[in-house]
């Protein structure tokens, strides 16, 4: 690895992701890494991805990233709901997550946690819920916008298909798309879905976010409209600037009619326009 790594210093390189999804899963052979790393390159950043339950579990190496040039790391939280997540069998729970976001806090460090937001098990007060944790473990800046959008993909052989609340609102398998294409059992959240997968948000400002909630919500009880502008009223800008990558693309994640229309597969068509929005540091 540290070969590949020369080679594209050699070229230009002046920071380096590690694309390894699980990247604390040999402990010992990622802290040999990334110290080696450093050594040979001390002014060359880089980022890792890690699992949630890793981040809790080897806190006390975290440091040590920081130190040898860790930018950022990238962590799949999915979901906020404990039910949900071990419906997902991903290993970790909500208050594993929000300690490990204390955690990067308390150190200085910068995390990007990642979602799917829309899922069967979504309702339009649990996305609230999302928008109100971002919000408050002070992670607007480092929430890339694609990540408020991203819709359950359900590739062939997945195992979700076991799950009655997954397998009751699935169609038929789409060879082209290569995923089972499925329906809510609440129109007005696939309708919330739907203003993303047409036209992703650039940006996060609250007072779109409330515009695309008050649409996709009408007349329900929930005032999701004034709720979204609570959650984000008061926000301020980061201290410093949040390292990001500029291609927020992330697995797990039905393809927006944008990415379709980037490779062929369906033509471009008028679409109601869209709110502007700000940029995203």
């Amino acid at each position: 690895m540290l070969q590949d790594i020369r080679q594209q210093v050699a070229a230009g390189a002046q920071h380096i992701s590690f694309g390894d999804p699980d990247f604390f899963n040999g402990i010992r052979h990622a802290m040999e890494l990334v110290e080696e790393f450093h050594r040979e390159f001390p002014s060359v950043t880089y980022d890792v991805t890690i699992k949630v339950e890793h981040l809790r579990k080897y806190e006390a190496r975290l440091p040590k990233l920081k130190e040898t040039g860790c930018l950022f790391v990238i962590s799949a939280v999915e979901y906020l709901d404990d039910a949900v997540l071990r419906a997902l069998d991903k290993g970790h729970t909500r208050e594993d997550f929000l300690h490990v976001a204390g955690t990067f806090r308390s150190l200085g460090m910068t995390l990007h946690p990642t979602f799917v937001p829309f899922t069967q098990w979504t309702t339009l007060e649990s996305y609230l819920d999302l928008l109100r944790v971002i919000h408050d473990e002070s992670l607007i800046e480092n929430v890339a916008p694609i990540q408020l959008g991203i819709r359950l993909l359900i590739p062939e052989g997945s195992r979700l298909l076991e799950l009655d609340e997954v397998r009751r609102n699935v169609g038929p398998f789409d060879p082209q798309s290569l995923f089972y294409p499925w329906k809510h059992d609440d129109p007005q959240v696939d309708a919330l879905s739907e203003l993303f997968k047409l036209s992703p948000p650039r940006g996060i400002a609250e007072k779109n976010l409330a515009l695309w909630s008050s649409r996709a919500s009408g007349k329900r009880r929930m005032p999701l409209r004034d709720s979204t502008l609570q959650f984000f009223a008061g926000s301020r800008s980061p201290a410093a600037a949040v390292p990001f990558l500029s291609e927020p693309w992330y697995c797990c994640a039905e393809p927006t009619r944008e990415q379709f229309i980037s490779i062929g597969q369906v033509s471009k068509r008028p679409e109601e326009p869209m709110p502007a929005t700000g940029s995203y540091v």
